[in-house]
């Protein structure tokens, strides 16, 4: 089979696979498969086609991919747990990472909770923030 037609069907399946998913993964390899279509149209040989696939796809995924998704995300609203991350809460149960103990109440719901340094103790009453969450836990970290 022709590489030219060879690297038309894998800018075919890369721009699907993109439409199929819009989440901005395969759109750069598509881009580097133009690139290695046009070097295969040019009777280029088969490692300069490869190597401008792989080059050109690299390039684009690291100079345009940070400004997509800044654009991308633009309208993106954290919802459930990531809407945990950055609120402030009050420690309702002493939190010790060494007995596994702490709780903390935020928007009026309580949590499991644990501090990010194992040796730390934040007494009832600490106002924390929370700095992540693991499973059914926050991390929290005094304010």
């Amino acid at each position: 089979m022709n590489m030219t037609v060879i690297w038309l069907i894998v800018l075919i399946v890369m721009i699907v696979v993109e439409l199929a998913t819009l989440g901005l993964t395969t759109i750069w390899f598509a881009g580097g498969s133009l690139a290695a279509t046009v070097a295969a149209a040019c009777s280029a040989p088969v490692w300069l086609q490869i190597t401008l696939f792989f080059v050109v796809s690299m390039i684009l995924l690291w100079f345009t991919r940070p400004i997509a998704l800044k654009y991308f995300n633009k309208g993106r609203i954290r919802t459930n747990v990531e809407a945990m991350i950055g609120r402030q809460g009050i420690v309702t149960g002493v939190i010790n990472n060494i007995e596994g103990t702490g709780e903390v109440k935020i928007d009026g719901m309580e949590w499991t909770a644990r501090t990010q340094m194992d040796g730390m103790v934040l007494p009832v009453g600490t106002i924390v923030i929370v700095h992540a969450v693991d499973g059914v836990k926050v991390i929290v970290q005094p304010k």
